[in-house]
């Protein structure tokens, strides 16, 4: 999870570069801040994708296997 000052970091940024722009160190800073973000941001999307299960309206799973197969690959931490 990436932290709130590391957020709040991203947006300031974000207005600086919108406003006023930014120096050759900041724009470095905000890609390696961006990429933090994304790659934790799609950790948290895979593991919420493979905690999910497909139900039918009969009570039925019909999880595809795709992503049952991923549900067995899991690392545990």
């Amino acid at each position: 999870m990436i932290s709130d000052e590391k957020l709040d970091r991203i947006n300031e940024l974000a207005k600086r570069q919108k406003t006023t722009g930014l120096t050759a160190d900041e724009e470095d800073e905000q890609k390696g801040l961006r990429e933090e973000y994304l790659q934790n941001f799609r950790t948290s999307f895979k593991q919420q994708i493979q905690n999910v299960s497909v139900v039918d309206e009969n009570g039925n799973e019909v999880t595809p296997e795709k992503l049952r197969s991923a549900k067995g690959n899991r690392r545990s931490y």
